[in-house]
C-alpha cells in the first residue's frame, strides 16, 4: 500500500491510489485518451471488443485562459472547438460510471504566444521567469492556476479523484514548460502542487509526474505516480520493461508507475508473463486508436480479451 503524497487526500483518492499499487503488477488497468464530446475512440473500443476502458483521459487545452483567437490557424480553432465543455462531459461520465479519471492540459502560454501557443516554438513565454518574484510571467501563472483550480473543484465537490499531469513531457522542449530544461518545470510543479493542496485544498487529486529525467524529478514527496510518454517509430511487440527499468532508475522504486501516453498498445501477453508493474496504460485519441494506422483490430481484441486486462466490466474494485 502506497501513501498519497497529500496527508489530506481524500478517502476515494486514497482509495484509486491503493487500487493502483495493488494492480500494479498483477494486471494492467485498459485506458483511452479522448478530447473531444463525442469521445469517439470508445465508441470504436466498444465497437470492435464489446469493451470500454477502465481509465479515460480528458483534456483541458480548451480551458486555457489565454487561447489567441485572432492568430490561430483552423487547425488551433478546430481543436479548441472540439475540447469545450469537455469537463463537464468528464464529471457526467464519472458520477455514472465510477470509472477512473485522468486529465491532460495542453495549457496555452499564460501570456503572448499564437496559434498552439502549448509549444514552445509559438510563443517566446520564459517559464524560468515564473520562479522569480514579482514577474509578470509569475503572476500570469498564478492568474491560470486559479481558473484552472475552478474547474477541478467541481470533481472535489462531486468526490471525484482525478490522476492530475500537469506539466508533462518535460524531458523535451517542445511545451513551454519544458523549454527551459527539466529542473524549471520541476520547480512549476512544485509551485502548483503547494499552491494547490495549501490554499486551493484540491484534496482529490493524485499528482502524477511525467519526466524520465534524473535532474526533473520533484522527489516523493511531491509524487503519487510515476510516469512515461512512449511513441514508438514503428510497431514493436512490447510490455514496454526497459522503458520502465529506465524510469524508476531515473526517478523513484517507490511509486505506482504508469505509461500516462502510448502509440502503440502494450502486449498483454507478455506483460503477463513479465509482470512488468504497469498500473494503467493510456493510448492516445483519434488516429491512435481508430483505424488501423497504429493498433490493429487484432492487438485490440486480444488487450481488451485478456484476464490480465481491467476493463469497465471491473469499476467496482475501486470503490
Amino acid at each position: 500500500m502506497q501513501n498519497t503524497v497529500n496527508s489530506n487526500a481524500t478517502e476515494k483518492a486514497k482509495a484509486l491510489l491503493n487500487f493502483l499499487s495493488e494492480t500494479a503488477g498483477k494486471a494492467i488497468i485498459t485506458g483511452q485518451h479522448t478530447q473531444t464530446n463525442p469521445m469517439e475512440e470508445i465508441d470504436y473500443i466498444k465497437s470492435k471488443t464489446g469493451k470500454e476502458p477502465l481509465l479515460r483521459g480528458f483534456e483541458m487545452l480548451a480551458y486555457s485562459p489565454n487561447i489567441n483567437d485572432n492568430d490561430a490557424s483552423d487547425a488551433c480553432l478546430t481543436e479548441v472547438y472540439e475540447n469545450r465543455n469537455t469537463m463537464e462531459t468528464a464529471l457526467k461520465w464519472a458520477e455514472a460510471t465510477s470509472g477512473i479519471v485522468t486529465l491532460s492540459f495542453h495549457w496555452f502560454s499564460p501570456i503572448g504566444g499564437h496559434d498552439k501557443s502549448f509549444y514552445a516554438k509559438n510563443t517566446d513565454f520564459d517559464a524560468s521567469r515564473i520562479l522569480i518574484d514579482g514577474t509578470p510571467e509569475r503572476a500570469a501563472f498564478y492568474h491560470d492556476m486559479d481558473i484552472i483550480a475552478e474547474e477541478l473543484k467541481k470533481f472535489r465537490e462531486a468526490d471525484i479523484p482525478v490522476l492530475w499531469r500537469p506539466f508533462h513531457e518535460s524531458d523535451g522542449d517542445w511545451f513551454w514548460w519544458g523549454a527551459k530544461g527539466p529542473e524549471t518545470a520541476k520547480e512549476l510543479y512544485k509551485l502548483m502542487f503547494e499552491y494547490y493542496t495549501q490554499v486551493h485544498h484540491l484534496n482529490h487529486l493524485l499528482w502524477v509526474w511525467n519526466c524520465r529525467l534524473k535532474e526533473g524529478y520533484p522527489g516523493d514527496a511531491y509524487v503519487d505516480v510515476i510516469s512515461v510518454d512512449i511513441y514508438l517509430e514503428k510497431y514493436a511487440r512490447t510490455d514496454y520493461h526497459e522503458d520502465y527499468m529506465k524510469l524508476i532508475a531515473s526517478t523513484t522504486k517507490n511509486k505506482v508507475a504508469a505509461l500516462a501516453e502510448v502509440g502503440y498498445l502494450p502486449d498483454v501477453e507478455m506483460l503477463e508473463q513479465s509482470h512488468t508493474p504497469w498500473a494503467y496504460y493510456m493510448t492516445w485519441s483519434k488516429e491512435f486508436c481508430i483505424g488501423e494506422q497504429y493498433n490493429s483490430t487484432t492487438q485490440l481484441q486480444k488487450m481488451y480479451a485478456s484476464d490480465y486486462a481491467l476493463t469497465m466490466d471491473h469499476r467496482r474494485k475501486i470503490i
